[in-house]
């Protein structure tokens, strides 16, 4: 039997949390007068008069966080977060249409970075710096916050942690959850703070250089200019976000043991090594290729072929260059770095580089056990036996984001999509990654598609932000049987 009791505690400190977020716009929005003040300020209200009285809602009995509650409470929290979070957009007019108001909510806070605004340069200041304050909240996941903080609820957290970041790893940098929550949150903060630094000394004002360390280390995407980072054509700007992108796309254990001074330790992650041989041996590849297509020079070439190769596969989706233009083979490249994703235990989205390491592994395995048949051939990741039961886990996770991504080019393919639009909108959205290809891509934007397609997409976003199986689990039967 599910507790339903728990529920609306955890979710009033979740709107308590999002209202007090809200509030850190309205010096961006005095300070430019940008006439987005009581938009702002009304929103953080509403969510913290429905989070207060949430709060005060008395509930007698157990309070522990089951597996099943734990699901629910991710599922209902992100709803609320959606819900609630879009109000700055509805009340200030910058979206005043509800669909539209959803889409770019949910594109923030899975920190996807499609957006529907058309003339993002047009919108108040207050109102993007809560655009890009989405991304961050949704970047390591607001919920994890929570379970930082949750003694002051009397809820143990550990079941609540493993819905909101399901991945395969289960690497843990304290023994109990609280502290791990907790110290996966400074080392994000400290990160955006020196990624601020960075781009303060690049030249960029306080407030540009605030809102894209923001959705830098959400690996989000979000930019204040219509160009995005293209119009930040500078070395000192680009490098520097290059870097942190790589880090946000990092395995936060790994980084940890960095900051440590561990480098062993950094060293022996088989999914950390594959990360940095990909990013180096693809940069090589299409720098050749964009260098031979537009005739630029061969930093030019090196640094857009770098950022974009970085950008995708983190699923950032920053725009440096219109890689759509780069010729079809190297299109197709960018298509399939949609589908990888880069290290588990990150704020990126996708399908994280380690299930296709464990896959490819244990494929190339196949042929020595077809050889040898009675032999035992373990699979092994950073010198430890991978488990059957997390095997079949990725296995069948790989199979269902196929299918899921099938299905769903299907489905937008049937609402007037064509093709190339009908793959790149449905294969960006469920990997997080927010540029696509076709009328979707890194010039271009998801206004003009229709509502349905818009709820669609929001959807697949979301399945794609928690990893399929916290949301699917939901329409299962057994999910809902008391045993």
């Amino acid at each position: 039997m599910i507790n339903f009791r728990p529920i609306a505690r955890v979710i009033a400190v979740l709107l308590l949390l999002i209202g007090g977020l809200m509030f850190t716009g309205i010096p961006f929005s005095l300070y430019f007068d940008s006439g987005d003040l009581w938009a702002l300020l009304n929103s953080g209200l509403i969510c913290v008069v429905v989070g207060g009285a949430l709060w005060l809602v008395k509930s007698p009995g157990e309070r522990n966080i089951r597996k099943r509650e734990g699901y629910l409470i991710v599922a209902l929290g992100w709803l609320a977060m959606v819900t609630f979070g879009m109000l700055p957009y509805l009340l200030s007019g910058v979206i005043p249409d509800i669909v539209g108001a959803i889409f770019e909510t949910v594109s923030g806070m899975t920190t996807t970075g499609a957006s529907v605004l058309t003339d993002i340069e047009a919108a108040p200041e207050g109102i993007l710096y809560w655009r890009s304050l989405t991304q961050w909240i949704g970047g390591m996941g607001i919920i994890v916050l929570t379970v930082a903080i949750f003694p002051l609820l009397g809820i143990g957290g550990i079941e609540l942690f493993v819905a909101e970041a399901p991945g395969p790893t289960s690497d843990k940098l304290h023994p109990r959850i609280r502290e791990t929550a907790k110290r996966l949150w400074q080392i994000y903060v400290g990160l955006t703070i020196l990624l601020t630094g960075a781009l303060l000394i690049a030249g960029l004002s306080f407030y540009e250089a605030l809102n894209h360390a923001l959705t830098t280390m959400a690996t989000g995407g979000f930019s204040t200019k219509n160009a995005s980072m293209a119009h930040y054509d500078l070395p000192a700007v680009q490098y520097p976000v290059i870097f942190f992108m790589f880090l946000a796309g990092t395995n936060y254990t790994v980084i940890y043991y960095g900051l440590k001074g561990r480098l062993r330790k950094v060293w022996q992650s088989d999914e950390f090594k594959a990360y940095l041989f990909l990013v180096v041996a693809l940069t090589a590849i299409v720098t050749l290729g964009v260098r031979y297509h537009t005739g630029l020079g061969w930093e030019k070439s090196f640094r857009d072929s770098l950022f974009q190769i970085v950008s995708i596969v983190t699923t950032t989706g920053f725009v440096s260059a219109d890689y759509t233009a780069w010729g079809n083979s190297l299109m197709m490249v960018f298509f399939v770095l949609m589908f990888l994703g880069a290290c588990a235990g990150s704020t990126s989205g996708g399908i994280k580089l380690v299930r296709h390491l464990v896959f490819f592994k244990n494929s190339f395995l196949e042929f020595k056990r077809i050889l040898h048949p009675r032999a035992v051939i373990p699979l092994k990741l950073n010198g430890q036996v991978v488990t059957g039961r997390i095997l079949t886990h990725i296995i069948i996770f790989l199979l269902l984001y196929l299918f899921l991504f099938v299905i769903g080019s299907i489905i937008v393919a049937a609402m007037g999509l064509d093709f190339m639009t009908a793959v790149g909108a449905v294969a960006t959205s469920l990997g997080n990654v927010g540029p696509g290809i076709g009328k979707v891509g890194p010039v271009d934007n998801f206004a003009w598609l229709s509502p349905g397609i818009k709820l669609f997409l929001s959807f697949l976003m979301l399945l794609g932000r928690l990893e399929l199986f916290t949301i699917l689990v939901l329409f299962t039967p057994y999910f809902w049987k008391s045993n």
